[in-house]
């Protein structure tokens, strides 16, 4: 009876013995004195509240990194040199991203507050032999719980009484359609939790009928109460950024400390006075810690934000952004994400011939051809009139479309999309023939009919299960003939089974339709209708499917040209996954919720990669995974609309929930929201991750190497026993005009040709690999010869001429770098050097503003420089575009000798 105790398998167990283990009567229910006892012992019917952090623990959190805690020393050094504002930026940018993330944080504690919002808040319960109305938090395990269409579910149970009662499961199990339910008794064994069609789960929907409700469990002992516990206690791991940055950070905090030390010793050494030893040093660890990198780091994933926010995915985290471009799996729901999440005829069988039908959804856009696919133009003497099956197609239906929506059932809107293709509007046939009478849809006959005046007729369209129609017809529309109906005999109906199989095989959702006329004389509205639902006119089959998205089709050949694995994950049948895999060309095994429940999460990461559609799932199967595919490496992005997805949204790196389908719970643990539903969103979003984790190497390449040339420049004329060739207030100088707008517009940079053809980069891979630091130190080197070269040159003109020679060079070194930052590995002169127009400007404004400091009296005086001639100018270009020419032709050189090696 309690809760402490093994929960029995209830949908295994009948009525009464369901009641006598709970200690209840289903036909006066609890007293209120032993359901107050029980609330008392086992508490209320709601979920466990998890205590928040406090607000500034949250807050002292974000500066938890490594790189953060290097700039806030960057910013106590600007400090100590006299350079408050640069100190003040750095300390503004990292608080910055501390608010952010604090935001976040408190962001994500909302997930587990909208889950009880979503619960029910008063339940209808007979006690003591009496209905009353009480507050759902206080029911308990015994309670009879009634309950009508429209009314939420407010704790798990098990059925007593059913009366054409349908329930919405989608938000917990994934199943697609409402589920009917019955009080009877299923056979021992394993069920999934979508086929236990006898249990009632807390916060899923009546849609249909009226339901009596044992209670079994409440609170956290419910289905929910174990998606809260699962929700709970999901970890968010870093991202792959996140992970490099904070190494990143590490590095660089060791060469500034290296930087300090050998300067310092150097400068000792030479005899320099202390007081400008330790200025040139601490001027120099500032310079080797890029304190641009926090800011344009995020600014460049907000600008990806907002261009993901208009192609209709809202990303809530900015880390998530870049994440994607690393994922290497995406886990997708089925229902509305892969297909259109709206049933459609597909296939018909009628006069003894199979159609084909196109169009998708309920638009009127689609025909009838043969199902070999033959246009029905070319052949018009070939088809039949398709009317005696449209006609109750349109008529047999509580639904309707307008506008392309559907207002009612989603498999009657197939039918009526099936009849507007075939030419039959549902208002004017139903003008035409009035509705008199009709036998609504139950789950015990398994069928509808409509009886419909027409002159001297009353014309009864049926529609139902086909095994069940079959049963109660006697004749068929055979082929085209004078008589039309021929009797159904053996062979006939043997037809109709095959077909049936054959629709079934190809997981669609087969109706029959059939007929009766009845002279209006003998029909009589009042009497038992049930009476005419014989001796039947089997009219046809009609085969529904929700079909696959045609973009989802061309996302899936795209993912696996970028080396990104697609899984389906559903609460569906496998043959209904299996069918749509096939559609999408998703090749792979497929494993069911009840074999993941006999391996383990290192038994099933060993099959994962061959494994393409997970069918009948539950939540912690999703979860299992996810947690399966990280054990294995991958960067895992997870897609989910219902409850049931939220745990994994929140286990997986990237989780993706639907904005028009998906519950509040979901869309709050998730880190991306499509405003469309559409797996072809995701891809794109994966697309624009890639375009700006590059653009974040290229920032980062650009702007190390200014730093490094910087200190080798430095610690050049140390070793050569040259004076300084920059003043502390160049150096900030160099740091503040090529770290801010040419640094940030780097991030505004399109996307690669080609970057969706090339395989997901690993989640270890190093923003500073060594490949790059070799390039790095090559740009450094470059810069550093060149600088001290043109300062020697100058030193006969004297100090303050060879200082400004020196400074100017090295800004516009910078100038040309930024084409080998963008270029990376291939040529910069390629299709796109023209296409950042903002990056152009960017420079411009550099050498304006460099200009302006060379020539202008008042900054003269401040940054100690002299006027350079147009020869000054000239030669400084020469030397400064070298790093850009020699880059050109290290790359050039590079591919003759692979090339060479290939053909040798």
């Amino acid at each position: 009876m309690t809760n402490e105790t093994p929960t029995p398998a209830w949908h295994s167990l009948d009525v009464a013995q369901c009641a006598a283990r709970l200690q209840t009567h289903p036909a006066h229910g609890l007293s209120q004195a032993e359901a107050a006892q029980r609330l008392v012992r086992h508490g209320p019917n709601k979920l466990a509240e998890k205590k928040p952090r406090s607000a500034w623990l949250k807050f002292l959190d974000q500066f938890r990194n490594v790189l953060v805690l290097v700039l806030i020393g960057a910013a106590a050094l600007a400090g100590a040199i006299g350079d408050v504002k640069d100190a003040v930026v750095i300390l503004i940018v990292v608080a910055f991203n501390a608010a952010l993330g604090f935001y976040q944080e408190h962001r994500a504690e909302a997930t587990l507050a909208a889950l009880e919002k979503m619960l029910a808040q008063h339940a209808r319960v007979r006690r003591d032999g009496k209905v009353m109305q009480i507050a759902a938090e206080q029911l308990v395990a015994g309670d009879i719980v009634l309950l009508e269409a429209g009314d939420r579910v407010p704790a798990d149970g098990r059925v007593l009484v059913a009366h054409n009662a349908e329930v919405a499961e989608a938000a917990l199990t994934g199943e697609s359609h409402a589920v009917g339910k019955h009080a009877a008794a299923l056979a021992p064994g394993e069920h999934a939790l979508a086929e236990r069609v006898n249990m009632a789960y807390m916060n899923t929907v009546i849609t249909r009928g009226r339901l009596e409700l044992l209670v079994a469990a409440t609170g956290m002992h419910t289905e929910m109460g174990r998606i809260s516990s699962l929700l709970e206690s999901a970890q968010e791991s870093p991202t792959p950024l996140q992970l490099q940055l904070d190494a990143l950070g590490k590095r660089l905090a060791l060469i500034a400390a290296a930087v300090v030390s050998v300067i310092f010793a150097l400068g000792i050494a030479r005899g320099d006075p202390l007081v400008q030893t330790v200025l040139t040093s601490i001027a120099l660890a500032v310079a080797a810690i890029p304190e641009g990198l926090p800011a344009v780091v995020t600014v460049t994933l907000a600008i990806g934000m907002h261009r993901m926010a208009k192609n209709r995915a809202i990303v809530k985290k900015l880390s998530a952004v870049e994440a994607l471009g690393s994922t290497t799996v995406i886990c997708s729901d089925k229902t509305g994400t892969l297909t259109l999440n709206q049933m459609t005829a597909r296939s018909v069988f009628y006069r003894g011939r199979r159609f084909a039908v196109s169009g998708e959804g309920y638009g009127g856009e689609g025909v009838i051809s043969e199902a070999s696919g033959a246009s029905p133009d070319a052949l018009p003497a070939a088809l039949p009139d398709f009317l005696p099956l449209l006609i109750p197609a349109a008529l047999c239906s509580e639904s309707r479309i307008h506008d392309g929506q559907l207002i009612g059932d989603p498999t009657e809107g197939a039918l009526l999309a099936l009849a507007s293709r075939g030419g039959v509007d549902q208002e004017a046939a139903a003008e035409h023939r009035p509705r008199i009478a009709e036998i609504p849809f139950d789950s015990a006959h398994k069928f509808m009919a409509t009886f419909h005046h027409d002159g001297e007729w009353v014309r009864m369209f049926v529609k139902g299960a086909p095994d069940v129609l079959l049963a109660r017809a006697s004749r068929f529309l055979g082929a085209e003939s004078a008589l039309g109906e021929m009797p159904l005999d053996a062979s006939a109906r043997a037809a109709f089974v095959a077909e049936n199989a054959a629709f079934a095989g190809l997981a669609m959702r087969v109706l029959a339709v059939a007929g009766r006329d009845i002279s209006a004389k003998q029909f009589d509205p009042t009497a038992d209708l049930m009476s005419w639902a014989s001796e039947l006119v089997l009219i046809g089959l009609v085969g529904i499917i929700d079909p696959p998205r045609p973009e989802a089709r061309d996302a899936i050949r795209l993912c696996k040209k970028a080396g990104i694995q697609v899984k389906m994950i559903t609460g569906d049948h496998s043959i209904t996954a299996a069918a749509i895999a096939r559609e999408l060309d998703l090749q792979g095994a497929v494993l069911t919720g009840a074999e993941l429940d006999r391996i383990d999460v290192a038994e099933l990461s060993r099959h994962i990669e061959e494994t393409a559609v997970f069918a009948r799932v539950a939540p912690e199967h999703k979860v299992k995974i996810v947690q399966a595919l990280k054990a294995r490496g991958h960067v895992v992005a997870m897609t989910g609309d219902g409850v049931n997805d939220a745990p994994a949204l929140k286990n997986a790196d990237i989780g993706v929930a639907m904005g028009i389908t998906g519950t509040e719970v979901t869309k709050e643990a998730a880190t991306m929201v499509l405003t469309d539903d559409n797996f072809a969103t995701i891809v794109d979003a994966v697309k624009e991750g890639r375009t700006i984790y590059d653009n974040i190497v290229k920032f980062v390449r650009f702007q190390l190497s200014t730093n490094v040339g910087a200190v080798f420049t430095v610690l050049g004329a140390q070793l050569l026993g040259l004076p300084m060739p920059f003043t502390a207030i160049h150096i900030l100088w160099i740091n503040i005009i090529m770290d801010g707008p040419p640094a940030m517009t780097l991030g505004l940079e399109p996307a690669r040709p080609g970057i969706m053809f090339e395989p997901p980069r690993r989640a270890d891979e190093r923003i500073l690999s060594l490949a790059r630091l070799k390039r790095l130190l090559m740009y450094g080197l470059t810069m550093a010869v060149g600088t001290l070269g043109l300062f020697h040159y100058a030193q006969q003109r004297g100090e303050t001429y060879a200082l400004t020679l020196a400074f100017t060079t090295f800004v516009l070194f910078q100038f040309f770098n930024v084409f080998n930052a963008r270029a990376g590995t291939g040529s910069a002169f390629n299709r796109q050097f023209l296409s950042n127009a903002k990056l152009w400007v960017a420079l411009g404004t550099v050498v304006g503003l460099q200009v302006l400091v060379v020539h202008w009296a008042p900054a003269q005086a401040l940054f100690n420089t002299t006027a350079l001639s147009t020869r000054d100018w000239v030669l400084a270009c020469a030397v400064a575009s070298s790093i850009l020419l020699l880059d050109e032709g290290y790359k050039l050189l590079t591919k003759l000798l692979q090339f060479n090696r290939r053909r040798t």
